[in-house]
């Protein structure tokens, strides 16, 4: 799993794949997002604007990532 740090109390979901380098663009995550393909802690998420914090986990593509500040 691995891992990406933010300065901020939280950071949105779609700004936390294109971090990751999940995603290429910010278009690219909105399009994933509402398609279903991305899950936070298990559950599937439709809103690119959710509020992600620290211990969150994103899985998209088979790929796990733990947001840390």
């Amino acid at each position: 799993m691995e891992t990406i740090k933010i300065r901020d109390d939280f950071i949105k979901l779609g700004q936390a794949i294109k971090l990751s380098g999940l995603v290429e663009s910010g278009l690219e995550a909105k399009i994933e997002i509402q398609e279903g393909f991305v899950k936070v802690n298990g559950q599937v998420e439709l809103q690119r604007g959710k509020k992600i914090y620290p211990g969150d986990v994103i899985s998209y593509d088979g790929q796990q990532i733990k947001v840390e500040n």
